[in-house]
């Protein structure tokens, strides 16, 4: 018997079929693999960018709702305020306080330095208007008692060996005060 005159068998005709089908899904299994894991890729690229937009977008929409509650706060203050220039105690005493108005028959009294009169702490170290160190200042109870030792000291007499109007506005500097007389007295000269 030759193989050539063989007729096929049933058996033979299967595994023909069979090793035909493992030929090719041989080849294709990686194609189809990589196939899929591309996919794979772009649906999860396609989830996440989705995600990132749904966060970004409910992160501005937070922030406009905190934004609108500050609004709606500031909206009822600004009408508290509204509601309090109706009440004439309160437009007085803005008065008072912002322009310094007084009424009829009343002294006006400002004080240069309420932190001296208060003893409060807080203004210390800082400039006024005309550029005095106020954290060194005292209290005014003390800058009085330091006028009253400086007033009390006999003055010093000038190189002639008189005493004249420099002596006097030397205690005077001393003293802290600005407004005192600068003549001095027969008494003072002898």
């Amino acid at each position: 018997m030759t193989t050539r005159n063989r007729i096929p068998r049933a058996g033979d005709a299967k595994s023909a079929a069979k090793a035909k089908r493992n030929r090719r899904s041989g080849n294709s299994g990686p194609i189809a693999f990589f196939v899929s894991l591309f996919i794979i890729a772009v649906g999860t690229i396609q989830l996440v960018s989705t995600f990132n937009t749904y966060a970004a977008d409910l992160a501005h929409l937070n922030s406009l709702k905190r934004e609108e509650a500050a609004l709606v706060a500031q909206k009822q203050e600004l009408e508290n305020d509204i509601s309090r220039w109706d009440d004439k105690n309160y437009v007085a005493a803005q008065a008072r306080e912002r322009l310094g108005f007084v009424f009829p028959g009343e002294t006006p009294v400002r004080v240069q330095n309420p932190q001296a009169v208060t003893g409060d702490g807080s203004g210390t170290g800082k400039k006024t208007g005309d550029d005095t160190d106020t954290s060194k200042q005292l209290p005014w109870y003390s800058e009085l008692s330091y006028a009253f030792k400086k007033a009390d000291e006999p003055l010093p007499k000038n190189s002639t060996g008189t005493q004249g109007t420099t002596g006097t506005q030397k205690n005077q500097q001393d003293s802290g005060s600005t407004s005192t007389d600068t003549t001095t007295t027969k008494k003072d000269q002898q």
